[in-house]
């Protein structure tokens, strides 16, 4: 997913907290460190293997599912209580990805933004960012080897993100220069401006849909498999939306999410929104907090 809502700050309260004697000295101007945040999706061998994972089940459904009578992707008209599906027919089978965090980490751009301390997302950086970014790119673990082992399989790889149409092409140098592969814009390429819906992407994936039977998608967030999740606001609802009810037996069957907790709209919440007030613990030793 393109870095449209970043929450860094959450990062960077994570990376100033300090010791009794640290807080009382003056803040650096610059965290010391890249925050816990970061440190997990960009550093560290258990994000690492949660990606492998997920990319390695995903694997094993293709390898399962065959040719299904329909596709992963919801039909138009379809509620989250109520999902239905766009049918396959005889469409040639494909897997549809975002790119950002899901398929690609884009460290450059974050190393940039962990050493600021987080913050608002700055859209002018990111698109400073898209144009010229290409070569500071890795994969996410497990993407090049998934990459590749679907399109043997003849399954066709399409990536749909929020990245600009107007910078396609670098787009696709960055992907190539990850070990993706070669893409196609408005083929196997889909791009926020191709049509007029912004950065919602369920239009795009309905184009993608009409041509191919969508068996597997991958993102790190809701938005990257139905846009019905962006209509939530309360974290708890958009979380009760995501986990039960017809729609959560798709977390791994069709749908496979990676992991994200440096931005998104998944980090949101206060205490009351992430913590239920009947599940609070007051601690013998030191009283109600």
């Amino acid at each position: 997913m393109k870095r449209v809502a970043a929450l860094g700050a959450l990062a960077g309260l994570s990376a100033c907290a300090a010791t009794p004697q640290q807080a009382v000295t003056a803040p650096s101007s610059r965290p010391a460190g890249p925050g816990p945040t970061y440190q997990y999706l960009y550093g560290s061998g258990e994000g690492g293997a949660i990606s492998v994972q997920a990319y390695a089940a995903l694997l094993n459904h293709v390898a399962a599912v065959g040719r299904p009578k329909n596709s992963v992707v919801l039909a138009e008209g379809s509620t989250l209580a109520a999902p239905s599906f766009v049918p396959c027919g005889d469409k040639p089978l494909a897997a549809v990805f975002d790119v950002d965090e899901t398929v690609l980490l884009n460290l450059g751009f974050e190393e940039k933004d962990a050493r600021r301390g987080g913050g608002p997302f700055d859209s002018r950086a990111w698109d400073r960012w898209e144009r010229t970014g290409a070569a500071a790119v890795a994969p996410v673990p497990g993407a090049v080897y998934a990459m590749r082992q679907l399109r043997a399989k003849g399954v066709t790889v399409i990536f749909n993100t929020n990245r600009s149409a107007e910078t396609a092409d670098q787009t696709v140098a960055a992907v190539k220069n990850a070990g993706l592969g070669d893409f196609v814009h408005g083929q196997t390429l889909f791009l926020q401006g191709d049509d007029s819906a912004g950065s919602k992407k369920d239009g795009r994936r309905s184009t993608i849909a009409s041509r191919y039977c969508v068996i597997a998608m991958g993102g790190d967030q809701l938005g990257d498999f139905s846009d019905l999740f962006n209509q939530i606001a309360s974290p708890r609802e958009r979380r009760e939306a995501a986990g039960h009810g017809d729609v959560a037996r798709l977390w791994g069957n069709g749908w496979f999410m990676l992991p994200n907790p440096v931005y998104g709209p998944g980090l949101r919440g206060g205490f009351d929104d992430v913590f239920p007030t009947d599940k609070r613990w007051d601690d013998p030793a030191q009283g109600a907090n």
